[in-house]
């Protein structure tokens, strides 16, 4: 499925390690993407900052992003490694880690999904020769439970926990360099923990008690613009748009209506998962934007929520549109320009598969192939890549997984 959004990767070291877990982020992610825009949708016109504020309608963002957007992450990943079987241990290993947290657990459906398919697939390999004739339907929903309910129990105590931990982590860091004044590099950290989907708990449970402290004080705050300026993410999406790949471009214009109008950064994380050298480009843009804001001495009087352009118009006090507008544009131009530098300004999606072919001496790859439509396998109507049996023929071995 991976190899849908990605090149297929030969070789080891860092590079392709790098490239393989990207590829592997990028098929669990990608298949859901219009899972996605349906929850930034509902959530951009229902809640009560958004178009059209409805309490009734507006239940449906908590629990999309809390419970289903996860699920179907688990689910994907672990089809991708053992098939129906995989993905149905899948979602219920994602379940443990989704009650085992308050916030959206993204990251650990990544890593429970695949990992508890695994387990499954060593589990059938083991008993399918060991069970007796008219018991393998029994035996086949026992060990698919077993393992599930095990791996969900797991996540509710283990991972829950690591994943807090990271969190508080990317937070104290983000305090360090605010005392040091040293904010430009605030985007070390804070882009990186965006793409992970630990944006809300950086932004409100760091930056925006901090800001309100500062803006008490002085009426306005920098540090309501770190983690919520929607620059970085609009330079991305335009690379997308302009150099990425050919067959992911018809759903980069929706990408961007619902990131800079509406303020739903979440949808451009998988973009960003799907080739981790892009995260170079946010952080970039998101440090250019913060040079500014110092520069200019910019500020917001509260949190912008969701993070919208609209939200920033209606947060920024009176005469201080120039820095805040001027952050954002050139936010947006150096992740744009940094973006379509890692995207090779549309070289690898405007080859030929023979070009590419050409191009991978010694067993090398090449990112034509998987990215030109011609060379990659069609879509299912599921959102599949390919057939059911290529699918299976294309999934990932155990020591990828």
């Amino acid at each position: 499925m991976a190899a849908a959004y990605t090149p297929a990767v030969s070789g080891s070291g860092l590079k392709a390690g790098v490239q393989r877990l990207g590829g592997h982020l990028a098929g669990m992610v990608m298949p859901n993407i219009g899972a996605f825009i349906a929850w930034g949708l509902v959530t951009a016109l229902f809640i009560p900052t958004g178009w059209l504020p409805n309490k009734h309608f507006g239940e449906l963002v908590d629990p999309t992003i809390t419970y289903l957007l996860p699920i179907l992450i688990g689910y994907t990943g672990g089809r991708m490694v053992h098939g129906q079987r995989g993905a149905v241990v899948g979602a219920v290993a994602t379940m443990g880690v989704v009650v085992g947290s308050k916030i959206p657990m993204f990251l650990g459906a990544m890593i429970v999904g695949p990992f508890a398919a695994y387990l499954l697939k060593k589990v059938d390999g083991y008993i399918q020769e060991r069970t007796r004739t008219g018991f393998e339907m029994l035996v086949d929903n026992f060990t698919a439970g077993i393992v599930g309910g095990a791996v969900a129990v797991f996540g509710v105590w283990g991972v829950g926990p690591i994943v807090r931990q990271v969190t508080k982590g990317a937070g104290s860091g983000v305090e360090w360099l605010i005392h040091h004044h040293l904010l430009p590099l605030a985007s070390v950290l804070i882009e990186p923990a965006k793409v992970l989907f630990l944006n809300n708990a950086v932004n409100h449970g760091v930056l925006a008690p901090l800001g309100f402290a500062e803006a008490a004080k002085d009426g306005r705050s920098i540090l309501f613009m770190l983690e919520s300026n929607p620059g970085p993410g609009l330079g991305v999406l335009l690379a997308y748009l302009l150099f990425g790949p050919r067959s992911l471009r018809p759903s980069v214009p929706a990408a961007i209506i619902i990131h800079f109008l509406g303020g739903i950064h979440e949808i451009y994380f998988p973009y960003i998962l799907m080739k981790p050298r892009l995260i170079l480009a946010a952080i970039a843009g998101g440090a250019a934007g913060i040079a500014t804001f110092m520069a200019t001495d910019a500020g917001l009087v509260a949190t912008p929520s969701p993070g919208s352009i609209f939200a920033y118009v209606a947060e920024t006090p009176k005469h201080g549109w120039v820095g805040v507008y001027l952050g954002i544009l050139i936010a947006a131009a150096v992740s744009f320009a940094v973006g379509a530098a890692l995207l090779g300004f549309g070289r690898f999606a405007e080859k030929k598969p023979d070009e590419a072919g050409a191009e991978a001496p010694g067993g090398g790859t090449s990112e034509t192939a998987a990215e030109d439509p011609a060379g990659a396998a069609p879509e299912d109507p599921a959102g599949g890549a390919g057939a059911p049996a290529a699918r299976e023929t294309a999934s990932p071995s155990p020591q990828e997984a």
